[in-house]
C-alpha cells in the first residue's frame, strides 16, 4: 500500500512515468479501459469523471463563487484562521514557484495565491478563487481526488483526466476539523511537475498537519468558535456515542482534554484516555493509529486491508474491534462505519507541527523512534513510511549541520540510508565527518 499516494518513487524518471501514462490515457479515452503503468488510485478517478459526465476536452470547472458571495463564505469559513500560517509556510518562503490553492469540502478554492506567473496562467483552466475543482466538477485533479476519497494524493502530468489540465502537476491533502474529525477543505500546491514530487507531497502533509494543530490550539484559546452542529455547515459532526449526553452549554464546566495516542519508537501505543493511562497491544495500537488517521472512518473492508497483507477478513476485525470497545469503555469508538468519536492528539501530530515552525531540534527530541516499529500491518507501514520520508525532506532541506549530524548518530536512526544522506549533503566534503559518513552509506549498500 505505501506509495499508493505518490506520483513516482524516489527513484523513478518522471518523464518516462509522464511518457506511459499519456499513452494510457489515450488508451483510456478510446477504449474507456484502464491499461498500462497506472495507478490505481488514478484509474479508479478516470472512471468516476466519466460516471461525472465530464468531457476530457472540452469541461472547465464552474465558477461558482465570484464577488461578495465569494468574500462573505471564505470570511466565515473556520480555515481563514489557518491562512496566515499557510502563507508563512508556502507562500513567503516557497523553494520555487508554486500555487497554493484553499479550497472548502465540496471543493470550491476559496484562495488562490503563490507565483504570479503561473496564477495568470493558471486562469485559462479556471483555477481560481470560486471554481469548483471537486472530481464531479473538473476530472480527476489532486484538489478533487483528495476529496472524493479523504486521503492525501499527487496527481502528476497526463494523470489529470482533463486534457487542458496535462502541462501540470499537483499535491493535495483534505483538512479536517481537529474536534470533529469532518473534513473542512482541501490544501493544494501547484505548478510544474516537480510539485508531484515525494518531497512536495510530504510538504503538503506536514502543512495540512500544521494547520489542524493551529486550528486545535485556536480552539482551545477560544479565539475560534467550536465547530457548526448544524448538516450542511462547513463540516458537520461525527454522530455522538448515543451516551445520553446533552450540548454543553455556557453554565457546564470546560470539557476534559482530548485523548492523546503516543506511537513513537513503541512496540505498542499509549493512550491517554479520560484520565487514564493505558498501555495497548500491538493489534489495538493499530488499529487506534489507522482510525485517528481516518477520521471520517472505515469499512470492515477497508480496516482489515490496512491491518492485514493478504487476509483482512471483516469478522475477525469485528472481534477485534468488540475487545478494544471493552477495553476503552463507552464514547470513544463507533461502527458503520468503524470511527473515532474524538480524534486523539498524536506525537506524529507534534512531530509535524515542530517542523512546520521550525523547531527542528525539538521535532527530533519527539521523534524517539518510528511509527510503532513493530507493526507490519500495511497501513501502518505506510504511516511510517510517510513521516520519516517528511522528516528527512524537511530537515535535510532547513535543519543546520549540527542538528542533522546528531540525528544520524542517533540508535534509531544512525543505519537509515536517508538520514545520513541528509546529514552528508550539510557538511564540507572536506571534512573528516563527511567521510566518514560516505563510508557509513557505502557500508549500508548505498
Amino acid at each position: 500500500m505505501s506509495g499508493t499516494w505518490n506520483a513516482w518513487s524516489w527513484d523513478a524518471d518522471p518523464e518516462a512515468v509522464r511518457r506511459d501514462v499519456a499513452a494510457a490515457h489515450e488508451r483510456f479515452t478510446d477504449s474507456g479501459r484502464v491499461s498500462g503503468p497506472v495507478r490505481t488510485v488514478v484509474g479508479a478517478s478516470w472512471l468516476r469523471s466519466v460516471l461525472h459526465g465530464v468531457d476530457p476536452d472540452t469541461t472547465l470547472p464552474r465558477v461558482e463563487l465570484t464577488g461578495h458571495a465569494l468574500r462573505d463564505h471564505r470570511d466565515a469559513h473556520p480555515l481563514a484562521a489557518a491562512m496566515p500560517l499557510l502563507r508563512r509556510l508556502l507562500v513567503d518562503v516557497s523553494p520555487g514557484p508554486q500555487i497554493v490553492a484553499v479550497g472548502d469540502a465540496s471543493g470550491r478554492l476559496l484562495w488562490v495565491e503563490g507565483d504570479h506567473g503561473l496564477r495568470d496562467s493558471a486562469e485559462g483552466m479556471h483555477f481560481v478563487e470560486g471554481a469548483n475543482w471537486h472530481e464531479r466538477s473538473a476530472g480527476t485533479n489532486a484538489p478533487g481526488t483528495a476529496l472524493a476519497l479523504g486521503h492525501e494524493v499527487q496527481v502528476f502530468a497526463s494523470e489529470h483526466f482533463s486534457r487542458g489540465v496535462q502541462r501540470w502537476s499537483c499535491s493535495a491533502a483534505p483538512l479536517h476539523d481537529p474536534v470533529t474529525g469532518a473534513v473542512l477543505g482541501v490544501l493544494d500546491i501547484t505548478g510544474e511537475h516537480h510539485l508531484a514530487s515525494p518531497q512536495a507531497l510530504a510538504l503538503v502533509r506536514t502543512a495540512a498537519a500544521a494547520v489542524e494543530m493551529e486550528l486545535r490550539a485556536l480552539r482551545l484559546s477560544g479565539r475560534l468558535p467550536p465547530p457548526r452542529p448544524a448538516p450542511g455547515s462547513f463540516g458537520a459532526p461525527l454522530p455522538d456515542a448515543g451516551d445520553g449526553a446533552h450540548p454543553a452549554t455556557d453554565a457546564e464546566p470546560a470539557p476534559s482534554p482530548g485523548p492523546v495516542l503516543r506511537v513513537l519508537g513503541r512496540g505498542g501505543a499509549g493512550l491517554v484516555l479520560d484520565g487514564r493511562d493505558m498501555e495497548l497491544s500491538n493489534r489495538h495500537s493499530e488499529i487506534l493509529l489507522l482510525l485517528a488517521r481516518n477520521p471520517r472512518g472505515l469499512t470492515g473492508e477497508a480496516l482489515g486491508a490496512r491491518l492485514h497483507e493478504r487476509d483482512g477478513s471483516p469478522v475477525t476485525v469485528r472481534a477485534e474491534m468488540s475487545r478494544l470497545r471493552r477495553l476503552l469503555g463507552p464514547g470513544l469508538l463507533a461502527s458503520r462505519p468503524y470511527r473515532l468519536l474524538r480524534t486523539p492528539a498524536t506525537d506524529i501530530d507534534e512531530v509535524r507541527r515542530h517542523l512546520a515552525e521550525g523547531a527542528y531540534g525539538r521535532a527530533l527530541e519527539l521523534y524517539t523512534g518510528p511509527v510503532l516499529p513493530r507493526s507490519e500491518a500495511p497501513g501502518v507501514a505506510e504511516i511510517r513510511d510517510g513521516l520519516q520520508a517528511e522528516v528527512c525532506e524537511v530537515l535535510g532541506a532547513n535543519a543546520p549541520p549540527g542538528v542533522l549530524l546528531a540525528w544520524s548518530e542517533h540508535p534509531e536512526w544512525r543505519d537509515d540510508p536517508r538520514v545520513v544522506t541528509a546529514a552528508l549533503r550539510s557538511l564540507d566534503p572536506a571534512s573528516p565527518r563527511h567521510a566518514a559518513l560516505r563510508g557509513r552509506l557505502r557500508w549500508l549498500g548505498r
